[in-house]
């Protein structure tokens, strides 16, 4: 369950929008509430609260020093204003303190929860990123069985990046910046955790891929390149048919004869 607190001095408005979070967001979400800008900092620590969402003008303190001792607390919480105050000082001190985004009253019910829901992605990659850099890669490669656990979520992270993003222009430079490694080390850790390198791990992925879109006999070869990242479809024939021993039509006409018996 992610934390989330709501910080807004008009009880009403503070009332609908926690229902409306807790209606829409109750099962993956746990939230809390706030009355001012020293019960709001006080609930954040003492909940561990992971999103915030801030009125500005608020008794005791307001919302824009809440977040920045928030922020002080907690360097990766995610910060969302939601005020009636547009004013270019406050949003230039909003983004001062790293919100993800200011939004003004009256708001759009859908809006704020595609922010949440930003959110939310963000928490999860800087989680993933948080745990992989608790490990030293030369320490990964020479520990052997005692770092299997280890080596298993840096293995996670990269499979799911590639599923995420294979349909894309992606390299082993992006990959390993991505993860803040060296491409010297990254390039060690890679054949670590799949026993193959990077191009040819994403070859054979998106081989994987290709295979299954290419079994609807009406998807459209070219476009099937394209949708597994190949915008040359010359070369994704190529790179099929090595992997394969078929062209990606020879490999659909077999896969039909086989499946008609």
């Amino acid at each position: 369950m992610y934390r989330l607190l709501v910080a807004d001095d008009e009880s009403i408005e503070r009332m609908v929008l926690c229902k409306i979070l807790r209606k829409q967001m109750g099962d993956i979400c746990e939230v809390y509430e706030a009355k001012n800008g020293i019960e709001a900092v006080d609930v954040f620590e003492k909940k561990d609260i992971q999103i915030a969402i801030i009125d500005i003008e608020m008794p005791r303190i307001n919302g824009l020093e809440a977040a920045r001792r928030m922020r002080k607390q907690k360097e990766d919480c995610v910060i969302i204003f939601l005020t009636a105050f547009d004013e270019f000082s406050y949003a230039k001190q909003a983004i001062s303190v790293r919100a993800l985004e200011y939004l003004l009253k009256p708001y759009d019910e859908k809006e704020l929860l595609f922010v949440i829901e930003e959110g939310i992605r963000e928490i999860e990659k800087n989680a993933k990123k948080s745990i992989i850099q608790l490990f030293d890669v030369d320490e990964i490669i020479k520990e052997g069985k005692s770092s299997d656990i280890r080596i298993s979520f840096v293995k996670e992270f990269i499979e799911n990046y590639i599923k995420e993003h294979y349909t894309e222009d992606i390299s082993m430079q992006q990959l390993a910046r991505e993860m803040n490694y060296s491409e010297a080390y990254f390039c060690k850790l890679f054949k670590q955790c799949f026993r193959v390198n990077f191009t040819t791990y994403l070859a054979e992925y998106r081989v994987r891929m290709a295979k299954k879109m290419l079994e609807n006999p009406l998807a459209n070869i070219k476009d099937v390149g394209k949708a597994c990242g190949y915008t040359d479809s010359n070369y994704f024939s190529r790179v099929f048919k090595r992997s394969t021993g078929y062209t990606p039509t020879e490999y659909r006409l077999v896969h039909l004869l086989e499946k008609n018996g």
